[in-house]
């Protein structure tokens, strides 16, 4: 019998992004995040089995996600005119974790970031900050220049790294707001939408009261 309410929904969800002081790299790998970065997988609750890896940390100077997709038959397929068309993931963070709002505030942040689609030869990572649909009010979108983004294309999938920075978001302070609102799609043309929590049967582009919790563990 088809459930009319996912189990994901039910709970309030909070997870953990650890402390990591050397983040950004300077040379080689962006972020390198370890395997205790990763977030659970919700996906057993509905019957799936999760396609992607999606790993958190931050520091005093921002906040680090890591996706690594490696079940597809073929290399992702991105053009950066074309953000919601194509492979990569979309980003939702609240740097206040209000939980009880549905409509964003100022405080609430959207990025979308392909593993490719960029440059003259469309090899190039794209992240683009987008505007969060039917926001409270208009507010200046995150200056997307200031993420640094780095990905690794192969065969079967790709590793795609993205460093925030603090000046990118509004409000985001650890030191006094340890808690942020998180949500993230997966989204693939070959193996189709993964979500953090509850899918986009509901309004999780334009309602943070779906979002989850992230702590940032000092």
């Amino acid at each position: 019998m088809n459930q009319v309410v996912p189990p994901s929904f039910l709970f309030r969800w909070s997870f953990v992004a650890k402390r990591i002081e050397k983040l950004p790299a300077s040379s080689g790998r962006l972020l390198g995040l370890p395997d205790e970065c990763a977030l659970p997988s919700l996906g057993e609750l509905e019957q799936k089995r999760d396609f992607a890896k999606v790993n958190l940390a931050w520091n005093d100077r921002g906040f680090a996600v890591s996706v690594s997709v490696t079940e597809r038959s073929r290399p992702p397929d991105c053009v950066a005119s074309e953000l919601m068309l194509s492979d990569g993931i979309r980003l939702w963070f609240d740097t206040r974790n209000t939980q009880t709002v549905h409509r964003a505030t100022k405080f609430c942040h959207h990025f979308v970031i392909l593993p490719a689609g960029g440059g003259p030869k469309r090899t190039a990572p794209v992240v683009r900050s987008m505007p969060v649909a039917r926001a409270r009010e208009d507010v200046a979108l995150p200056q997307s220049e200031l993420v640094k983004v780095q990905s690794e294309i192969c065969a079967t999938g790709y590793l795609l790294e993205a460093w925030f920075p603090t000046e990118v978001f509004v409000g985001f302070d650890p030191a006094t707001n340890s808690k942020i609102g998180f949500h993230y799609v997966v989204h693939d043309t070959e193996l189709g939408d993964q979500t953090l929590a509850v899918g986009n049967d509901f309004p999780v582009e334009s309602d943070p009261s779906l979002w989850q919790t992230v702590e940032l563990k000092p």
